[in-house]
């Protein structure tokens, strides 16, 4: 898997503990990574379900993974009614499901998620549909800029960003991500030992509410209990805060009421050896879940 990754890969392996002939649904197939080993280890029987709204994700996986054990589903699993019509309505022994954005995408200039690389300010996971995030950073007003940076981004500055975007785009639109990382610097002071760059945090902010990151994960939330099997295990990746924050709560609200297990009672988090490998694992954190019956 030339150029790919995957986060937490040993400790999803091991949380998960997939056995012979138990099936996958891989909520977030993006290069297959993880799916990639899930079957290794669910062999010979072992069933994927891969869910991905990205179109290059499907087109990869497609080549890559073992075809007679695989059926790839081009959706949000934000959207599981519209999935439930085409993956049908079973259970699976093993869900996972890694959050945020994939680094062949960000490694991309040309869809837009990255500073790194000046290309359209764009930021769609699926292309296909949705509105951009020049588009969001075109018609928002002031209030709502800053909202939304303050709290999707969590940056303090968000006042003070908005407020420059205001400005910038009333001269010229803001079209591209080079431009809009211009902006966003000049608006904001260079403070001694951050090294965090000064358009991060209004990016993050830009991508989840682009995509509906957050909403998407609490209609998940609020259908584990009919999409695992007796026994089955859900893993959710997260990479912010707020995300880490619903998928906390809902899996406690799930134990306490009985049906459920916490297999992680704290958050999974990437080791020293992994950030140093691949930095982009810094802020993964992952929870396991587990429904209660069958064999284990």
């Amino acid at each position: 898997m030339k150029g790919h990754d995957p986060v937490l890969l040993d400790e999803v392996l091991e949380g998960l503990a997939p056995a012979t002939g138990e099936h996958l649904l891989d909520l977030t197939l993006g290069r297959g990574g993880h799916a990639r080993r899930i079957l290794e280890a669910t062999a010979p029987d072992g069933r994927l379900t891969g869910v991905d709204r990205d179109p290059q994700a499907h087109a990869w996986s497609a080549d890559e993974l073992p075809g007679d054990r695989i059926a790839l589903i081009h959706g949000n699993f934000g959207d599981l009614p519209d999935l439930r019509q085409r993956i049908g309505s079973g259970t699976w022994d093993l869900i996972l499901a890694d959050l945020g954005v994939s680094s062949p995408q960000i490694d991309e200039g040309d869809r837009g998620f990255s500073f790194r690389f000046d290309g359209p300010l764009d930021m769609r996971m699926d292309p296909t549909r949705g509105e951009t995030a020049a588009h969001l950073v075109a018609s928002s007003t002031e209030e709502q800029l800053q909202n939304l940076i303050g709290q999707l981004g969590e940056d303090r500055h968000a006042r003070k960003i908005a407020a420059a975007i205001v400005r910038a785009r009333a001269v010229e639109p803001i079209t591209t991500t080079a431009r809009l990382a211009s902006v966003i610097r000049d608006a904001v002071p260079v403070s001694r030992g951050n090294h965090l760059d000064a358009a991060t945090r209004t990016f993050q902010a830009l991508r989840i509410s682009v995509n509906g990151e957050l909403e998407a994960l609490q209609h998940l939330l609020d259908r584990i209990g009919n999409l695992l099997s007796p026994a089955g295990r859900l893993a959710i990746i997260s990479y912010h805060s707020l995300e880490d924050r619903k998928v906390k709560e809902r899996f406690r609200t799930l134990a306490r009421e009985g049906d459920h297990r916490l297999l992680t009672t704290r958050p999974v988090r990437p080791s020293d050896q992994e950030i140093r490998r691949n930095p982009r694992s810094r802020s993964a954190r992952m929870r396991i879940i587990q429904r209660l019956g069958g064999s284990a």
